[in-house]
């Protein structure tokens, strides 16, 4: 079997440590040299958007917590182009990897530990070679590389690893010992590199061959709809044409569409606009590549409409709504959305989650 040859070859053990300078979330430029006085370094590949570097945040915060005061220093870099990243891509975190939305993870999650960010050039992730998200790579006090491989052997934050293999080798080095695993393989998301951004072009001829339709509904269906008989999260957006904010949001339905349709998932429309209109609904939808699931209601009574949506919503548009498979409603929005402050509540509801 022939392999392809490796584009980045990962830091063999026993190598020194590659040199870096890269800005963090908090603001700070962080080199080599800002952990000087550590006895071990730890360096960690990771992102926003994969789930399995998400399922390892709180073991790298706890990993620095317990470590700090034995001369232990964790850095975390963040290896990947954000536009090497296809929507389809996102379907487990409210996040990409850009910059700012670093920022926004590491306050969230409340980073112990730098968090910098590599994906303009990536010419750190190409030093080190880190084969996935999360990659570890520990250091000796001399920056030799004496670990490189995977935290521990189980991703699923609620089970127990049954070897940790990071924390064992910082226990080794602490006590002058051998590391008794040195290398081990890594489990989780590929690194986005670059060279491979074409990929984002080729999604978005995808998607603009998708069908879009436009059916219609009555009160009764849309009842329906609401009780949400199905395993599936359901997002239900109602809008118009000449509803201004309606058409402004309308892309950032789309592409949490994108994002999240491969998971127990589904986006809905509910065209307002009188069904003689329906030509012009149906125009903006293909323009906007809904290939999701379109309605418009069949009557031009809107007061109808919105008490088969729902009785406590008063009549603006837009209106969203979050629904949980079994009917409860558990997002409510008249007016315009926060796009993400939506997708966290998508991503945070167990039906959907941030984990496999």
């Amino acid at each position: 079997m022939v392999r392809p040859v490796d584009e980045h070859p990962t830091l063999p053990i026993g190598a020194t440590a590659p040199d870096f300078s890269l800005q963090g979330v908090d603001g700070k430029t962080w080199s080599l040299s800002s952990f000087a006085q550590a006895k071990i370094l730890v360096v960690v590949f990771t992102c926003n958007h994969c789930p399995t570097a998400q399922a390892y945040e709180d073991r790298l915060i706890r990993l620095t917590a317990d470590y700090k005061d034995k001369g232990v220093a964790v850095v975390a870099i963040m290896p990947n182009d954000p536009s090497s990243i296809r929507l389809d891509e996102l379907g487990y975190t409210d996040m990409g990897d850009t910059f700012d939305e670093m920022k926004r993870r590491a306050a969230e999650k409340h980073f112990n530990f730098p968090y910098l960010y590599d994906g303009e050039t990536e010419t750190v992730a190409k030093a080190y070679g880190p084969i996935a998200t999360p990659h570890v790579f520990i250091f000796d006090q001399n920056r030799k590389l004496r670990y490189s491989g995977r935290v521990d052997d189980v991703e699923k934050p609620s089970k127990t690893p049954h070897v940790r293999d990071a924390r064992n080798a910082i226990d080794a080095l602490l006590a002058g010992q051998p590391v008794p695993v040195q290398t081990t393989k890594v489990f989780g998301c590929s690194i986005k590199w670059i060279e491979k951004s074409d990929w984002i072009e080729k999604a978005k001829q995808e998607w603009a061959k998708e069908p879009v339709k436009l059916d219609t509904i009555t009160a009764d269906g849309i009842r329906e709809l609401i009780g949400n008989h199905t395993d599936k999260l359901r997002v239900i957006d109602v809008w118009a044409t000449w509803c201004g904010p309606c058409v402004a949001e309308f892309p950032d339905f789309v592409d949490m569409n994108r994002m999240y349709r491969r998971r127990d998932f589904e986006f809905i429309s509910i065209s307002a606009d009188e069904p003689a209109k329906r030509d012009k609904a149906l125009k903006f939808l293909q323009q906007s590549e809904a290939s999701n699931t379109n309605y418009i209601f069949n009557s031009d009574d809107k007061y109808k409409l919105i008490e088969a949506v729902d009785p406590k919503w008063q009549g603006a548009l837009p209106y969203t709504m979050v629904i949980e498979p079994g009917g409860k409603v558990i997002y409510a929005k008249e007016g315009p959305v926060d796009p993400a402050a939506l997708k966290k509540i998508i991503v945070d509801d167990p039906t959907i989650g941030r984990y496999y």
